[in-house]
């Protein structure tokens, strides 16, 4: 058997793989909580869809990648086939869409959902990975260990069952943070788990290895990744949160209790704004500032108001 370094590069590859999916997760939970936070069908779409490139993509595939960086096998270079490469990730992303949309998306039976979502959700991860370990062209025959595949297959349904049901049940910023860090946890467990199952047996021959280096592909999927990241982390900052709305729900609740403005209201006068002269003897009372129900208020002042 050939021999094979997993950390080729040292714990370079493993600590950056493990931030990609600690990060992943954490854009991933954030955006699940905003698919809960939901109204419309189109809202949901597209945080369902946001949420699979933050795991699945950004979370899984890409530190699957990013960890492969550092393998090697001894006698041998390493290529990869772009296009298994490229079918690895879409199955890291429909995979993780489905599951999510499976547990997300209704209101009956959620353990059943999270189950059924959990268990497909896991396979296609298993299937992710080794379809990316296929796309791998060598000097040898590829072997692997059932008993570890089946291990890496069962941390993988697990991970993803777990995922899942953290984001129906996590809200605030801490809970997502230590989530995404167990979440980091599991995934490069199964990732390392799967790697540990395989072997090389060493073939003699000549000539070059057909395929991508992953040097190669290092420069455009990091690209990928970077523009993703930005992407996600613009949508949830513009994005309105459920305070916003309330906020904004507050306010149209505010403006349509005030009266109507009275008949002979002078130009320029606001909407519900005190006049010049009923302002006089006011001490304390800015000029042209208006208000709401006769009195100045803030929308953390509104469980007082009402």
């Amino acid at each position: 058997m050939a021999e094979i370094h997993h950390f080729d590069h040292g714990w370079v590859t493993p600590a950056v793989s493990y931030l990609l999916s600690v990060l992943g997760s954490l854009l991933g939970l954030t955006a699940a909580v905003r698919l809960r936070q939901s109204k419309s069908g189109g809202e949901r779409a597209w945080w369902l869809t946001l949420a699979a490139v933050a795991i699945g993509a950004t979370g899984i595939w890409s530190m699957h990648f990013v960890a492969m960086t550092g393998f090697s096998v001894t006698g041998t270079p390493i290529r990869y086939d772009i296009g298994l490469t490229v079918a690895s990730a879409v199955i890291a992303f429909v995979a993780v869409g489905v599951g999510l949309a499976i547990a997300l998306l209704g209101s009956s039976a959620p353990r059943i959902r999270i189950l059924i979502g959990g268990v497909l959700a896991g396979l296609g991860v298993a299937a992710m990975h080794y379809t990316g370990m296929a796309a791998m062209r060598l000097r040898g025959e590829i072997h692997y260990a059932g008993r570890e595949v089946a291990l890496s297959v069962a941390i993988a349904v697990v991970a993803a069952t777990v995922a899942l049901w953290l984001t129906l049940i996590v809200k605030t910023p801490v809970v997502i943070f230590v989530s995404a860090l167990v979440m980091g946890v599991a995934v490069n467990g199964m990732h390392f788990t799967g790697m540990a199952a395989m072997s090389v047996l060493p073939e003699q021959s000549f000539g070059s290895v057909a395929g991508a280096t992953a040097s190669g592909l290092l420069v455009p999927i990091g690209a990928a990744v970077v523009f993703a990241v930005l992407g996600m982390v613009y949508a949830l900052a513009a994005a309105p949160s459920e305070e916003d709305r309330e906020a904004a729900a507050y306010l149209a609740s505010r403006l349509e209790s005030r009266p109507a403005p009275a008949a002979g209201t002078p130009p320029g006068q606001l909407w519900g704004q005190q006049s010049q002269q009923s302002r006089q003897g006011q001490p304390g009372q800015a000029a042209g500032r208006s208000t709401l129900g006769g009195g100045t208020w803030t929308y953390r002042d509104r469980d007082r108001a009402q």
